[in-house]
């Protein structure tokens, strides 16, 4: 998979408000200031694509990036070349926010997760640095309960030795395992050097051509 065009599209307080256009969706969260912004632009290869701060919880609403904009009038035939959308949503866990406020994004969030049909993967983002936080597992378990197809995403390579890179990884696979038969696909990334960039491109067509065989 190759991002041709990368461009931001429209953001949605609710749902119904996102694109009705049928593209498959591929959609990134994870707690707030796990670099999730960053990600997304270095996997556009654009760095003013979605907004990074230095402040946790910017990210309030569903925001569709249009990924390879099909040509006027032409409809590309093989799926590594067909349309799709990068979704950014709001990060869950961010303390500071008030109790009807976290709601709201609680709603926001579980209404696409588990109402959008165009919703073809969740990435989960995870700090690779930080021992495995109770709320993350409690997310896993909530997608696992609603038969939500995802995988995960470790943020922030380049923060730890190679040594302990490898040791964090699989400390974290070994506490999923307690709650998974089968464990997710996962993907170790950095935003800093680029790492995992490919990887997560290629899953993506992977996922897009194999949705394509059964539509």
């Amino acid at each position: 998979m190759t991002i041709k065009t990368a461009e931001y599209l429209i953001s949605s307080a609710r749902v119904d408000q996102c694109p009705s256009e049928p593209y498959p969706e591929y959609a990134f969260i994870g707690r707030s200031n796990v670099g999730k912004s960053s990600l997304i632009n270095m996997l556009a290869n654009n760095n003013k694509l979605a907004k990074t701060s230095s402040m946790p919880g910017k990210t309030i609403l569903i925001n569709h990036f249009l990924i390879n904009r099909a040509p006027e009038g032409k409809i590309p035939s093989a799926a590594a070349q067909k349309p799709w959308y990068l979704v950014d949503l709001p990060g869950y866990g961010y303390a500071k926010r008030g109790k009807k406020e976290q709601e709201k994004f609680e709603l926001m969030i579980s209404s696409y997760i588990l109402q959008r049909k165009q919703m073809t993967l969740l990435f989960v983002l995870i700090d690779v640095r930080l021992e495995p936080q109770k709320i993350d597992l409690e997310f896993f378990e909530w997608l696992g309960e609603n038969g939500i197809p995802f995988a995960i995403i470790f943020t922030k390579a380049d923060k730890v030795s190679k040594g302990k890179l490898g040791g964090n990884v699989k400390h974290y696979l070994k506490v999923l395992s307690q709650q998974w038969e089968e464990l997710p696909p996962y993907i170790v990334t950095s935003s800093e050097t680029g790492m995992g960039r490919e990887n997560v491109l290629n899953y993506i067509g992977e996922v897009t051509e194999m949705v394509t065989k059964t539509e």
